[in-house]
């Protein structure tokens, strides 16, 4: 069975491919992926899945029910792009200025189909169900997986586990990354507003100087991972956007700032808020200033399943070889609203090579410069389907 999924996710190619480019070509930001969600549709309509679409916003549901009573399993794709312009020389490179596929959700929806086409050749075959979850807003906070879950994409049937895929340019192409527990940050954000007493540029002591306070708490915040938490315990305080003042001569009277906390421990994430909100007091006090912190938490912590990794890693070893399974070493800071489904149910989310130097695949995410080594399609397309397949063979 494992030869025969191979052989299809091969035969599938020029067909996953055009796909993919064609997505590449018209990326669609979160919540606008109308034409993207329309094409998916389509192509899971043409190879014969039943399709529900909007259960939240653009996203688009694919059931196959299986020759045979069991389990269902899910795959979940990402469907939205990132407003980055597009900097590589690709014949397929966006059509829209200001927007591209620069995280790989092009290529994530292009191997989901054809895990949903191999599956669906061999549907008299499959025991139980497999649901293909295309989920739209991936990149914009709150995410569209949590609402997704809220209008029951997981019931009816009930979903028991769940399989997700992400590209990957720091492994080489033809190889499988897998790592058991946390894999990607709880990703927070928050909101800075700083009051203080504008005036002339020339008299700063009959004013309050926002611009000052601000800079000062930004160096501040960083004693927080430094001083006030365990060494051991990952922590990153990101400011990555600053605002105030309307003329070189006036001092500012209100700066906004906007940042981003990623943790790998839910209680170091709790400890959070208090400790920013104490730190950005203790400065603003000394500079006679106000503030106003709004904090909201992000998504949660991604934390693949024991079980289901070890699923992916026999599934990888049978299509393949041992070695085609890259053992991920250490959690990234970046976080992915996957996590809301793990937090429901057993599941992974498999690290697909996609570097390739000689072609420049070897790009970091949300580069203008990203590009994946298109011969990853087939191997991930053929990874999910064996890895549902022993899933609910199991």
């Amino acid at each position: 069975m494992f030869d025969k999924i191979r052989g299809l996710s091969e035969q599938l190619v020029p067909r996953l491919v055009r796909l993919r480019r064609h997505l590449h070509q018209y990326p669609e930001l979160a919540l606008g992926e109308y034409k993207t969600a329309k094409t998916i549709a389509a192509e899971l309509k043409r190879i014969g899945l039943n399709v529900t679409t909007g259960q939240y916003k653009t996203s688009v549901v694919g059931l196959l029910q299986g020759g045979y009573p069991g389990k269902t399993a899910a795959i979940r794709s990402d469907m939205d792009a990132l407003p980055i312009t597009e900097q590589t020389n690709l014949p397929f490179k966006s059509r829209y200025e200001g927007r591209m596929h620069a995280c790989g959700h092009d290529v994530h929806a292009a191997i989901v189909v054809g895990a949903a086409a191999i599956l669906c050749k061999l549907r008299e075959h499959v025991r139980g169900n497999v649901k293909f979850i295309f989920q739209p807003s991936e990149e914009v906070p709150p995410g569209g997986a949590k609402f997704l879950i809220e209008a029951g994409v997981l019931e009816n049937p009930r979903v028991s586990a769940i399989f997700g895929i992400h590209v990957d340019a720091d492994i080489p192409t033809g190889y499988v990354g897998l790592r058991v527990g946390p894999t990607m940050a709880q990703a927070d954000d928050f909101d800075l507003t700083i009051e203080g007493l504008s005036g002339h540029g020339a008299l700063p002591h009959e004013t309050v100087d926002a611009i000052v306070c601000a800079s000062q708490i930004i160096q501040a915040l960083q004693t927080i991972t430094s001083r006030r938490i365990d060494p051991v315990e990952p922590v990153v305080i990101s400011i990555g956007s600053i605002h105030g003042g309307q003329a070189r001569n006036v001092i500012c009277g209100r700066v906004e700032l906007q940042g981003t906390v990623r943790t790998l421990n839910p209680k170091t994430a709790h400890r959070m808020p208090p400790l920013i909100s104490e730190v950005v007091e203790g400065v603003c006090k000394s500079f006679n200033a106000k503030f106003r912190l709004d904090y909201f938490p992000g998504y949660p912590l991604l934390s693949n399943h024991p079980a289901i990794v070890e699923i992916i890693r026999s599934a990888v070893s049978k299509l393949y070889s041992e070695r085609n399974v890259v053992e991920v070493q250490k959690p990234v800071m970046a976080g992915e609203d996957f996590a809301h489904f793990l937090e429901k149910l057993p599941g992974a989310q498999l690290r697909l090579g996609v570097r390739n130097e000689e072609i420049g695949a070897d790009k970091p995410w949300h580069s203008p410069q990203f590009i994946v080594d298109e011969n990853a399609i087939p191997v991930g397309a053929a990874t999910l389907a064996a890895s549902v397949w022993e899933y609910l063979e199991g």
